[in-house]
């Protein structure tokens, strides 16, 4: 399919570019944005409470492993980019990540 901006290869995986903005009432997907999924989270930016809200968030969407997800760059910055090391195509990874999640009834 389509490749998209924020999804790269890496030797050992799939890396995502995220453009986050802390504070947010509940963790959405706020759409595309120059090259990064752009992500509302709802984490202060603060003591990587956002770093760890996003990892955990990426690998519940994925249904992988925490330890599949490893924040490789942008610790204290806005761009932030994560690899996923979990045996995932590009297309799957961004089906997932897009979907709106289930809602629990």
């Amino acid at each position: 399919g389509m490749s998209v901006s924020w999804i790269a290869a890496h030797a050992r995986g799939v890396v995502v570019s995220f453009h986050v903005q802390p504070n947010a009432p509940k963790t959405e997907v706020q759409g595309e944005h120059g090259g990064a999924l752009k992500l509302r989270l709802a984490a202060p930016p603060v003591d990587g409470k956002a770093n760890d809200t996003l990892v955990r968030w990426v690998a519940e969407r994925l249904a992988v492993p925490r330890s599949a997800v490893d924040l490789i760059s942008g610790e204290k910055d806005r761009r932030k980019r994560v690899l996923v090391t979990a045996a995932l195509s590009n297309e799957a990874i961004e089906t997932a990540l897009l979907r709106e999640p289930r809602t629990k009834s």
